[in-house]
């Protein structure tokens, strides 16, 4: 899939009357099949952004095209038709505590599914063998059958990322998809995403905390703060003091900040999916 941003601005839908947006003025373009790492510190907008792409946050000013074709500008049902091309993976996955793992890496292939398919497939997974092979990408094959509440941080955050490869998807907007994981699980997930979408050519963008992971494992590198695009390289370009100057004032980010504690995420996710409008909220559901 295609994206294009013309001077698009958007604010964060629980931001007070007057607060600063949450993305000011920004101009990127996505070649179909293309892999890009959104990178900047805490605030920057990163979030904003994905959840711009995937037609969940309405832009204030600007333009926003998808394979050519204004979102915002079509009927209802042509809008949710190209939100079930589009998976947005949160930082923590909206999954159901008493939920199978097996029920919730299937819902990611809810949106090629008829209605009575997918209501069957909640009691009678329908494809098992597609469930157990996404889960074994991550390392986590043995879980099929567990509960959601079982799982550590970790296994919950991967298991959100396996729904990807079920998915009919042609864009993946990954939100910091390394945050409940260690170094040798966040080298094994992101090369898995990374394999897949090259495979699939589908078109990649995520935000990522890490930088040495973003520049080890991505083509093209977008630095963002306050909102603002700050750069857009090939990561060979991206230099030293591009690095520092991006995250001033926040070098503990730059060089490997403790990941964000589950507990912490989970509120601070609640929250930001409270803000946002209902007839929007269903694309934040890692579809």
């Amino acid at each position: 899939m295609k994206i294009e941003l013309h001077a698009a601005s958007a604010r964060h839908p629980a931001a007070r009357p007057g607060a600063a947006l949450a993305l000011q003025n920004l101009d990127l373009a996505v070649a179909p099949g293309e892999q890009v790492a959104v990178i900047g510190p805490s605030g920057a907008g990163k979030t904003s952004l994905l959840q711009v792409l995937a037609c969940a946050l309405p832009l204030a000013t600007g333009q926003l095209l998808l394979d050519g074709t204004a979102p915002w500008a079509l009927p209802r049902r042509a809008l949710q038709r190209l939100r079930g091309r589009l998976l947005l993976a949160p930082q923590v996955p909206p999954l159901p505590p008493r939920q199978r793992v097996v029920t919730a890496v299937l819902a990611g292939a809810l949106p090629a599914m008829g209605l009575w398919v997918s209501l069957r497939s909640l009691v009678y997974p329908t494809d098992l063998g597609g469930a157990f092979a996404a889960l074994e990408r991550f390392d986590l094959g043995d879980k099929l059958f567990d509960r959601v509440d079982r799982l550590s941080g970790g296994e919950r955050q991967r298991v959100g990322l396996a729904r990807a490869l079920l998915a009919p998807a042609t864009l993946w907007l990954i939100d910091e998809p390394l945050s409940a994981l260690d170094p040798a699980r966040s080298r094994q997930a992101i090369h898995t995403l990374v394999g897949a979408a090259a495979e699939r050519g589908i078109t990649l963008v995520a935000t990522l905390h890490q930088v040495d992971v973003a520049l080890a494992h991505f083509a093209r590198i977008v630095g963002l703060r306050d909102g603002a695009l700050v750069f857009d390289l090939p990561t060979g370009q991206v230099t030293p003091d591009m690095l520092t100057r991006l995250y001033a004032q926040h070098e503990h980010e730059l060089h490997g900040a403790a990941p964000v504690s589950v507990d912490a995420a989970d509120a601070a996710n609640a929250a930001e999916l409270a803000a946002i409008p209902p007839g929007a909220r269903a694309a934040l559901q890692c579809r």
